[in-house]
C-alpha cells in the first residue's frame, strides 16, 4: 500500500562509529511507512545526507508516492564531514593534489560498516536492489562504488559528478583526456556488468571551464565522454543510461532538487 499523506513517510536519524574513517557517520533515514514486497525492496544510499533537507527530499518522496510515480525505497542519506573532500574521490587513487585520499576507506565503510548496520536496522526487509547517487564529488564516489561493486548495487545516480578527477593537473604540459580522468579509465579498461544502470545530470550553468576550447564546459563534456565509454562497452542509451541536461541548471542544490524525482521516477517507476 502506497503512502497518501505525508504522515506515511518514516524520516529516522541513526549513528554509526566507523573504525575506517576513524569517526561517527551520521545516517538519515527515509522510507513508506508501509512496504508493499518487503523481501523484495530497494535500497538507494545517497553521499551528502546533509544536505536532504535543502533538498526537500521528504516533500520530493511524498509527492511522488502520492501520484503513484514509484515502488517503495529505503533511502539512507549519509552525511559528510570536514574531510569530504579527502573521503570522496575515487578508491584506485587520490587524485593529482592528493584529494580523496581515504576513498578507499569511505568505500570499505559503506560496504562492511554502514550495509551491514542497515540490514540490521530493518531485519524484516530483503534489499534485492541496492543503488547509489551524489552531488558533484559525492556523485563521483557513488559512481566509483556502483562501477567497482556491480554484484553489490545495480544503479548509479550522477548529479554533476566531479567526472574531471584526475591524476595530472590539466594545465600540464603532458595532460590529456583521454589518459588522466581517473574513472574515464576505469570504465574504459573494465568491462560490460548486464544490469548495471547510469542516471546523469548536468546544468549549462554548473560552471566555466571550458579546458579543450571546444565550446562545451567541462561538466557537460566530461558527463559526455563517460556516457560514450560506457556505451562503448555496449551500455544503452535509455535502456541502461539516461541523461538529463537542464539549460538554465547550476551547480546547486536547486538544480539537483529538480533532477531528483527524474532519478527516483526512472531507477523505480511503477
Amino acid at each position: 500500500m502506497r503512502p497518501h499523506d505525508p504522515s506515511s513517510i518514516v524520516a529516522e536519524k541513526a549513528l554509526v562509529h566507523s573504525h575506517f574513517l576513524e569517526r561517527d557517520v551520521k545516517i538519515d533515514f527515509f522510507l513508506p511507512r508501509e512496504m508493499d514486497d518487503p523481501e523484495h525492496a530497494s535500497l538507494l544510499l545517497v553521499n551528502d545526507g546533509q544536505n536532504m533537507n535543502e533538498l526537500g527530499l521528504e516533500n520530493i518522496l511524498e509527492d511522488l508516492y502520492t501520484e503513484g510515480g514509484i515502488r517503495p525505497i529505503v533511502i539512507a542519506a549519509i552525511h559528510a564531514s570536514s574531510s569530504r573532500k579527502i573521503e570522496y574521490g575515487t578508491a584506485i587513487q587520490a587524485d593529482y593534489l592528493g584529494r580523496g585520499a581515504k576513498a578507499g576507506l569511505y568505500t570499505q565503510f559503506t560496504r562492511r560498516e554502514l550495509l551491514p548496520m542497515i540490514e540490521n536496522k530493518f531485519p524484516g526487509l530483503y534489499f534485492s536492489e541496492k543503488a547509489f547517487a551524489g552531488f558533484s564529488l559525492g556523485g563521483l564516489m557513488a559512481l566509483d562504488i556502483v562501477w567497482n561493486y556491480p554484484g553489490e548495487f545495480i544503479t548509479a545516480g550522477v548529479f554533476s559528478g566531479s567526472l574531471w578527477w584526475r591524476s595530472l593537473d590539466h594545465e600540464h604540459e603532458d595532460y590529456d583526456d583521454d589518459l588522466h580522468r581517473i574513472m574515464h579509465q576505469q570504465i574504459r579498461n573494465g568491462k560490460y556488468h548486464p544490469n548495471l544502470k547510469f542516471f546523469f545530470s548536468t546544468g549549462s550553468l554548473d560552471e566555466t571551464h571550458d579546458r579543450n576550447n571546444n565550446g562545451i564546459i567541462d561538466s557537460i563534456d566530461d558527463t559526455l565522454s563517460l556516457i560514450g565509454d560506457l556505451e562503448s562497452l555496449g551500455y544503452k542509451d535509455e535502456k541502461d543510461i539516461r541523461y538529463i541536461n537542464y539549460e538554465d541548471g547550476k551547480h546547486d542544490i536547486a538544480t539537483w532538487a529538480r533532477a531528483m524525482p527524474e532519478f527516483l521516477k526512472w531507477g523505480w517507476r511503477k
